[in-house]
């Protein structure tokens, strides 16, 4: 997908003093250096994550009120998204804001421009006075973005669910924002530990809130199949009846994945299910004894072991399996794509794994849609305009890392996923009670603190469509549990994704996170305190 164009854009380091001209109106001492965030203090125009592009601050601020009202075209998009504004406006101003499309003065406006094409699919422009704001964009998406926007420069408080006391001030000036990469992800695991429709409708918001776009949920694994297939019932009733521990487990009816798409879909997130195969198929081989080579079922697994399951590479019944299952999910899924996995098939010779490669992604092909694999695709051949999502480590063999820069070279788009810095399963350090640390230990400046656009050797920046952060859940269950792995690496994952490589800055950045940490808790996020960042007192 072709980038918009590059907007003349202020360096990250200029961004955390934007509001230093807006006479008197911004916090001084040692709460705001520590980015403390009170009602009485204008928050920094540039001091939003992800970095905007540029960041021009001038004038008094705006000041929202009991008489604001929301002002939009007459699209019905525009008019989505004003709602989506006045959802999280309402609660905790105790204001009416009524939605209008007629003028009014000192209103919130969000506009539709078909001029504005150098803002492309996502971009935006943000312009705060006293007598209005206005958000403007080329297309829907970036609309709802400027709309994120917004939320992070009025004070922390705002994310609350009943009345503060305000005053609700944004610094004047002007934001012009587009995003660095098409590709923002985060992948939610949901087959080791069933996740409900609740608990990934709320993980969306929250993704949504630093501007990802793509929500990438593993629905099938050795520890249960989580989605319904008319064709081969069993795989989920039988296959997705358990979990890693044991437990009852679950699975989505194709009603409650479409509920999950559709939520997303209203956060401008596109849903990419991937459907893990020819390894990481248990719950499968459990489900359907003919799936297996012997004819055999294997019980039920609850483990957290990788790498000794597979489909029977040459059954001809295998590809009807294939077949049916891509054919379902794919009618159910409005987006792109389909992730097909294709990692850690250690059971499953390399002859066999070309092979299956090159019957499975015609099918894709063949319902619509198009390939992505985990970075083990380009072993095989992958498909022209296939994308490989890269998860090794820093100290993955050069070979490995060649062969992934080879096939980009060839036309092969990359997600990066490193999983030695944005693996949000790996635990921050030592003594981090959940998650793992076979990729090492991944603090928050690590996560941050690298380059998707030089980060694989010998790989074309053109290749690069962005960068994806996935929680793998062997030890994650709860909405607690989300939060502390998620938070705060995720919104630097976020920025990486979105913001222009010139504001990548670790000690401007850290500033911008810690004046997340009252947004996080006012929306009930029990984040990870990293020592690393200037948190302000509680």
């Amino acid at each position: 997908m072709s980038q918009p164009r590059p907007i003349p854009r202020l360096l990250g380091s200029l961004l955390l003093v934007t509001a230093a001209a807006l006479s008197g109106a911004v916090a001084s001492g040692p709460a705001a250096a520590s980015g403390a965030d009170s009602a009485a203090t204008v928050r920094p125009l540039g001091q939003i994550v992800p970095a905007p592009a540029s960041a021009e601050p001038g004038g008094a601020p705006y000041t929202l009120t009991a008489g604001t009202t929301i002002r939009t075209d007459a699209s019905p998009e525009a008019h989505a998204v004003a709602e989506r504004l006045a959802e999280v406006l309402r609660p905790s101003t105790g204001y009416a804001l009524p939605i209008t499309t007629r003028p009014a003065a000192r209103s919130i406006s969000l506009r539709l421009s078909a001029g504005e094409s150098a803002l492309g699919d996502e971009g935006y422009r943000l312009r705060s006075a006293p007598g209005g704001l206005t958000i403007t964009a080329h297309r829907p998406a970036g609309l709802f973005h400027g709309v994120q926007t917004l939320r992070q420069l009025l004070p922390a408080a705002i994310e609350a669910d009943s009345p503060r006391g305000g005053p609700w001030q944004v610094a004047g000036g002007t934001i012009t924002d587009v995003p660095r990469y098409a590709h923002r992800g985060a992948m939610l695991d949901v087959s080791r530990h069933f996740l409900t429709v609740e608990q990934v409708k709320r993980y969306i918001d929250h993704l949504a809130l630093y501007k990802i776009n793509t929500l990438h949920l593993h629905l099938s694994d050795d520890q249960g199949w989580r989605i319904a297939i008319d064709s081969w019932p069993r795989l989920a009733t039988y296959g997705g009846s358990t979990q890693v521990g044991g437990g009852p487990g679950g699975h989505y009816t194709k009603a409650q994945y479409k509920e999950i798409v559709r939520y997303a879909s209203s956060r401008y997130l596109e849903v990419v299910p991937e459907i893990d195969m020819p390894g990481h198929t248990n719950a499968a081989l459990a489900s359907y004894a003919e799936l297996n080579c012997d004819g055999v079922a294997p019980p039920l697994y609850t483990g957290t072991a990788v790498g000794f399951s597979s489909l029977c590479v040459r059954k001809e019944l295998t590809y009807d399996f294939v077949d049916d299952v891509i054919r379902e999910v794919a009618a159910l899924t409005p987006g792109r794509y389909i992730h097909i996995g294709g990692d850690e098939a250690h059971s499953t010779s390399h002859e066999d794994y070309v092979a299956f490669m090159n019957r499975v992604q015609p099918i894709v092909a063949k319902y619509g849609k198009t390939v992505i694999g985990w970075h083990q695709l380009t072993g095989a051949s992958p498909q022209k305009g296939a994308l490989a999502q890269y998860w090794g480590l820093d100290g993955t063999s050069q070979a490995e890392k060649a062969r992934v820069a080879e096939a980009a070279k060839n036309g092969t788009g990359l997600i990066l996923s490193p999983a030695d810095r944005v693996y949000l399963d790996m635990k921050y350090d030592k003594n981090t009670e959940l998650g793992l640390a076979w990729a090492g230990y991944v603090e928050v400046r690590r996560s941050y603190d690298w380059d998707p656009g030089t980060y694989l050797p010998g790989a074309p920046a053109s290749a690069v469509r962005g960068v994806e952060a996935p929680l793998w859940t062997e030890t994650v269950s709860t909405d607690a549990h989300i939060d502390k792995m998620a938070f705060p690496r995720l919104p630097g994952v976020a920025e990486l994704g979105w913001s222009p490589a010139s504001t990548h800055d670790w000690d401007t950045y850290k500033v911008r996170l810690a004046a997340q940490g009252p947004r996080l808790s006012a929306l009930g996020i029990d984040f990870y305190r990293s020592p690393q960042v200037p948190w302000p007192a509680r």
